[in-house]
This record gives C-alpha cells, structure tokens and sequence, in this order.
C-alpha cells in the first residue's frame, strides 16, 4: 500500500503541491526560469522558522545533558555493581534537577511529519494522483526532477549539469565538515572502556554528518536543493543556540559533588 496514496495524506500532500507551485508562480516575475528552484529553497526556508522552536528544544536539552554529565557519570562509578539502584538514582538525579532524560526527543518526533510531507513533494513524481509539475521544472537548464546518478547513468549528463550538481554538493560537503569541527562531541581523555565507546561514537558522528551527502547524489534536484538549504540552516541556527545556551564547562570537581 502506497502510504501517500491515503487519501488525508493524499489532500495534505496536494494542498503543499499547490501552495508550492503558487510561490513558483510569485517569484518568477523575479528569479525567472529558476522561479520553481527558488520556491524549493524558499519553502525549506519558511519550513524551517517554523520549527525554530524544536531547535531552541533541544539546545535547552543539550545543555541539560552537558550540566548533568558529571553527575551521572559520579552515579555510573559508584552503582556500576548495582543496576536497579543506577536507575534508581539516575531518575531520582533527573527529577531533583527538574529535567527529563527524553527533553529535546519529543519535539524533534513532532517534526518529523512536517518534514515528510514537504521532502515528498521534491521526491516522487507524483502527487495524490497527478503527475508533479514541480520536477519538470529547471534550474539552469537541469530538470529539477533529475538526479546526479541518474544522468550519469542514462548518459544525458552535461557540463552545465554537473555544475549545478557540484555546487549543491559543495554545499553539504563543506557544511558537514563545518559541521564535525565545531560540534565534535568531547570526549575523555582516560583510557577506560566508556572513553573507548566514546571515542568511536564521536568519530562515528563526525562520518554521519556526510552521509546527506550521499543521499544527495541518487534523489532528484529539487531534494538536493531542499537537502542543502537544511544543513546551511541546521548550521546556523546551531551556532547561535550554542551561544545562547551554551554547553556546561568541564569540571572534574562536579563529579565529587555528585
């Protein structure tokens, strides 16, 4: 069963096809033959103000994490032998400081539906029924319906194309590495085995932040687009929640308060 088929999934999805298409039409008189391209990144773009508040979630939840890190590490040293009383103790941590292990996981749920719903439009060739007028359109003389892999493979690659292609994988590229440079999870310097794990979950996280470039290779144009407006945001309204909250200072001393 084609989920997007479901008929209220169905309407939901037509309703965003045809706004979309209307922004098209309103931009044209300025960006021209590029109107549809600028409709995705514009669309992305109001997409994405509008989750500012899952962003500013989960930074708040961040800190929360980083504030409490020494205590619950104090608490995994001194219970490691006792797993119910490491519950225990850990929830009872949680509730004394007023926060939740799950803060920033709902929101970041909640979001998932909205995201879906416009990804789909730069993604399937059609729309509750008909076909998506939005992936016939160009970008600099590149349907936005086509995919890097896909005019290799079919041998109707050009110059131009591959251009427009580099550039929006440029995009990813270089965010994703800004990306692993500035929010490189810290990791302990002593050589125990949850420093180990630590280490490999850090450097695990550091490959994840390109693999958005990878999907960007084999998805249409128009994802590409919206794929790297994302992570330019992402990027920015990170920087500046870390300023606003910002994460708690190492202090060894914290975990003898624990």
């Amino acid at each position: 069963m084609d989920l997007y088929a479901f008929p209220p999934i169905a309407a939901i999805l037509d309703a965003a096809y045809a706004g979309l298409m209307g922004l098209a039409a309103l931009l044209e008189p300025l960006t021209g033959s590029a109107a549809a391209a600028a409709s995705v990144v514009l669309l992305t773009l109001l997409v994405r103000v509008a989750l500012i508040p899952v962003g500013v979630s989960q930074a708040k939840a961040e800190q929360t994490r980083s504030r409490l890190a020494p205590k619950l590490r104090a608490l995994q040293q001194r219970h490691k032998r006792d797993r119910e009383r490491l519950q225990r103790e850990t929830m009872k941590l949680y509730a004394d400081e007023k926060a939740s292990p799950l803060a920033g996981c709902l929101p970041m749920l909640a979001q998932a539906p909205v995201i879906a719903i416009v990804y789909t439009l730069f993604l399937h060739s059609t729309i509750a029924g008909h076909a998506n007028g939005l992936l016939t359109q160009q970008l600099l003389g590149v349907p936005l319906g086509a995919s890097l892999t896909g005019v290799i493979v079919t041998g109707t690659v050009s110059l131009g194309a591959l251009g427009v292609f580099a550039a929006v994988l440029a995009v990813i590229v270089i965010t994703a590495e800004i990306t692993r440079r500035a929010f490189r999870p810290p990791v302990d310097d002593a050589p125990d085995a949850s420093a180990l794990a630590g280490a490999g979950m850090a450097r695990l996280a550091g490959v994840l932040q390109f693999a958005t470039a990878v999907v960007a290779l084999f998805v249409p144009l128009a994802a590409g687009l919206y794929l790297a407006t994302t992570v330019a945001w992402t990027l920015v309204q990170r920087v500046l929640l870390r300023r606003r909250y910002p994460l708690a200072p190492a202090d060894p001393r914290d975990s003898g308060r624990a």
